[in-house]
């Protein structure tokens, strides 16, 4: 179907790629058109940070306000106690309150780089959905609420369906998951006026029953948008890198690494991340994307530079890009590169090349290390290392060493 938008965000969502499905193009685009829009996308607190696989979602929020609407972040304080089972093998592990609350305290740094929390007609809003679920009376909750969902609808459901193919346990506290978020976007409207949620189209099922739930208890009519599940052209799932999650709090994944994950893209995906994590005008974007050979890592940089400035800022970014270009050009020692710091009581007489290895990040584990120095992959102070025997000792960290794995991820040892 072709849909020509009237409404700038709209536009931008259908332009710059962020559009999987919406469950009424014309009812929303009328809506954006007529007023102040406020939407939003549920967070659940499942770690300190959130990770490169959200970004996609801030960035429809941060078009939604430059677009002239209302952001809505909403912290899952509540659905975070239960976990959300779409398309997951297993039951997510039960966080206590405490965790919970510090883990919202880590995510919420985020949004104040992407969003504007002021006073405004358009000014975000900061919810946490703990709010209206935490004193929810069971018995008046399944009466009121629990009597609009069907079993059979919310089993036809992927997300659950996919779980009973393959046999494995769904319990029904996760069952149930699907009709708190639905809760949770007519108790949005009905205190906020929210009339769009937006998600991955993982959430598709979620959102609509929302939607009709919201429809059933206060014949309100609301809309749901969802953006595609981004996999990198190689096929790997957006947000993950060779040692892990790719974090958004600088205190868990550092500039440096975080534009070095941009910087890393594969060529196939320059011109669409582009589009969808930077503010570049279009044909920029595409421009940018379509250059050829080593043309093409000159578009990374810019790639790196633009995500990383609008999450860490232009000074980090910046000294992530001096950092680079003074390790791989120069063949010298960035300053900004992560670094080990190994106590004395750490090293004792002497610390394995194998141990700081995995202590750095550069191996997963004893065995990863032990291959990549059988591959060839590890270097110290830029010489191939192949003896997985090495012993460090003080002498050895009377100056900074280091430490290469492949040709674009580093680490600076020294002792503290």
């Amino acid at each position: 179907m072709t849909y020509h938008p009237k409404s700038d965000f709209m536009r931008v969502m259908m332009e710059r790629g962020f559009l999987a499905d919406c469950t009424d193009y014309q009812g929303l685009d009328d809506a954006l058109v007529a007023g102040v829009v406020p939407g939003y996308i549920g967070f659940d607190a499942t770690a300190k940070s959130l990770h490169v696989g959200s970004l996609i979602q801030i960035m429809m929020l941060r078009w939604l306000q430059k677009t002239g609407h209302k952001p809505i972040t909403l912290m899952g304080g509540g659905t975070t106690k239960v976990g959300d089972p779409s398309f997951r093998a297993d039951e997510r592990p039960l966080l206590t309150p405490a965790q919970i609350d510090s883990n919202i305290d880590g995510i919420k740094q985020v949004f104040a780089k992407y969003i504007s929390y002021d006073d405004g007609p358009t000014g975000a809003l900061m919810l946490n959905n703990a709010e209206w679920l935490d004193d929810l009376n069971y018995l008046e909750f399944l009466r009121d609420i629990g009597r609009h969902f069907s079993v059979n609808r919310m089993l036809s459901f992927e997300s659950v369906k996919s779980r009973l193919d393959r046999e494995q346990s769904l319990s029904f506290l996760e069952f149930n998951y699907m009709i708190l978020q639905a809760y949770d976007f007519l108790e949005l409207n009905r205190r906020y006026g929210c009339l769009v949620q937006f998600g991955g189209s993982d959430q598709w099922g979620n959102i609509v029953n929302g939607i009709d739930l919201t429809r059933r208890v206060i014949d309100q009519q609301i809309f749901g948008l969802t953006s595609p599940l981004l996999t990198t052209s190689d096929g790997k799932k957006m947000g993950k890198s060779q040692d892990g999650a790719v974090w958004l709090n600088a205190d868990m994944r550092s500039p440096y690494e975080f534009w070095q994950f941009w910087r890393n893209t594969t060529d196939a995906d320059v011109g669409r991340f582009l589009k969808l994590y930077t503010e570049l005008p279009l044909d920029e974007c595409e421009r940018l994307g379509a250059l050829a050979g080593s043309e093409i890592n000159d578009a990374k940089i810019v790639l790196a530079n633009e995500v990383t400035t609008l999450c860490h800022g232009a000074e980090a970014a910046a000294t992530a890009e001096a950092t680079a270009r003074e390790v791989f050009e120069k063949g010298g020692v960035g300053d900004d590169l992560p670094t080990l710091e190994l106590s004395a009581d750490e090293l004792g007489d002497g610390i394995s090349i194998v141990q700081v290895l995995v202590k750095s990040g550069l191996a997963k584990s004893g065995k990863d290390a032990k291959r990549l120095i059988a591959e060839n992959g590890a270097k110290i102070d830029d010489e191939p290392l192949t003896n997985a025997g090495l012993m460090l000792d003080a002498a050895a960290l009377s100056s900074p060493v280091k430490l290469s794995a492949g040709k674009k991820r580093h680490a600076l040892v020294k002792l503290s």
